[in-house]
This record gives C-alpha cells, sequence and structure tokens, in this order.
C-alpha cells in the first residue's frame, strides 16, 4: 500500500484532525513509499524499533511517537539514536495518541472494555476520550478481573468493598479525570497511572480508584488497527509487546 494513502486512511479512521492533542499525530517519520509489512507496538521505544528492523517492517504503528509539546527538540542521545535506526532503514513511523485512546470502536479504551466485558453507555472528560459504562460487582472483584485479563496485578485504593453499577475508565496517564469521572457518577473508576492526590480523592469521595497500568491499559488499540488494515488492505501486521511494568 502506498504510504501516504496509509496516512490518508489512517488520519481519516481515527478522526487525528478533531484533537488538540500533546504531539502531532500520524506519519511522524517518512520512510519507504510502499508499505507491506506493519509492525505495531505501545511506545516507539530503540527496542521495538530493532524489533521491527528485525521482523523486515516497512512501517511502524504506535500510540506513544515522538516530538512531544515541552521536549527538549535536539536531536541528540537516545532521540538521535531512535531516528537514525528509522532513517537509516527508510522505516516509516506513524503515531497517535488521542485519537487512539478514543476511537468508538478500535481505541484503546473500547478494545479494554471489550476485554473486559464492559458495556459502554457514554462518554465523559475532555474530547469525549473518556467511557461510561455499566458493569455490577465490587470494586475489588473488578481489580481481580483486571489482574487476569491484563496479566498485571492492579493497585486498588480506596473502599474495596464498595458495590458498583456503573464504571468509567481511561487508559494510561488519565489519573487527572478522575473528578470527571466522579461527577459523570461513576461508582468506580480504572485508568493507568495514579498520582499522590488520588489517593486522598478515592477515600474522601468514597469512589475507588484502580490503576491497572498504563503500558496495560493500552496495549489494545494498535492491535485492533493493524488487524483491521490487514483484513481491509491485505498489509501484514504483527503485534510486538515490549514488556514495561509501569
Amino acid at each position: 500500500m502506498d504510504r501516504n494513502e496509509l496516512a490518508t486512511y489512517l488520519d481519516t479512521l481515527l478522526e487525528a484532525g478533531r484533537f488538540r492533542d500533546y504531539c502531532p499525530n500520524g506519519l511522524q517519520v517518512e520512510g519507504r513509499a510502499e508499505v507491506r509489512r506493519l509492525v505495531c507496538g505501545v511506545t516507539a521505544s530503540q527496542a521495538l524499533l530493532e524489533a521491527a528492523l528485525a521482523a523486515g517492517a516497512d512501517a511502524l504503528l504506535v500510540h506513544h511517537g515522538y516530538f512531544w509539546r515541552g521536549e527538549d527538540g535536539r536531536i541528540t542521545g537516545t532521540r538521535r539514536a531512535r531516528l537514525k535506526t528509522l532513517l537509516e532503514n527508510d522505516i516509516n513511523l506513524f503515531a497517535y495518541h488521542l485519537p487512539l485512546d478514543a476511537h468508538a470502536e478500535l481505541g484503546n479504551n473500547a478494545q479494554l472494555a471489550r476485554r473486559m466485558g464492559w458495556t459502554v453507555e457514554g462518554r465523559f472528560a475532555d474530547q469525549d476520550v473518556g467511557f461510561l459504562g455499566c458493569k455490577k460487582g465490587t470494586a475489588a472483584g473488578l481489580a481481580d478481573q483486571l489482574a487476569q485479563k491484563l496479566g498485571r496485578q492492579p493497585l486498588l485504593v480506596g473502599d474495596a468493598a464498595r458495590p458498583i453499577n456503573r464504571i468509567a475508565w481511561c487508559s494510561g496517564g488519565a489519573q487527572g479525570y478522575f473528578e470527571q469521572a466522579i461527577a459523570a457518577g461513576a461508582d468506580v473508576y480504572v485508568s493507568g497511572e495514579i498520582s499522590e492526590q488520588t489517593t486522598h480523592l478515592a477515600q474522601e469521595s468514597g469512589v475507588p480508584y484502580i490503576a491497572a497500568g498504563h503500558h496495560a491499559t493500552e496495549r489494545y488499540g494498535v492491535q485492533a488497527v493493524g488487524a483491521h488494515l490487514a483484513e481491509r488492505f491485505g498489509i501484514e501486521s504483527r503485534y510486538v509487546e515490549i514488556e514495561n511494568p509501569v
């Protein structure tokens, strides 16, 4: 598939243009013109780049790419090494951040819900990146289910025994949306990371918070998009897991 056609298709599919994001979404590093083999991963780390190179990939599709707002823009150190790997080997880098969190079918939050059996009933938070749904049980039971599905023990703060009916979730580092989740009527909030103040809010509001892992909650969007591209265009797509305990 032509690189530019793929870029246009992905931008349209993921509605990249509607998001105010912390990084550029879409084709971040230009490589060869034809894309036949795609490697997908969470973060464009050096380890993922090496795996893509070993796999003979024409392109990488990631959730966490480069050129983040506020970063030092100088091409030195690890940044130089990563770009050198891409450019010397003519590998394209496609990265989608908030668009890949928010997509109603292929996004991280939608795919997490699919794996967990959560019914999506609405959205909340800035740019509708947070999801709301129905899930009966207790906060402790939900944490146990997340541990089984994600292969990682989550951190639960607040009332573990609280009965839940309405759940809010937003993958990755979305602990800043906790108050909005509470205002939306959530009985529990699930995200990836946790901050110092999150504990106090969970205890004082009575709404438990579950930190299930930034990486662990954001593995599934790129896999879904890669599978979609493979089915629609015949591109060979492979997901590479680079273990990350965070």
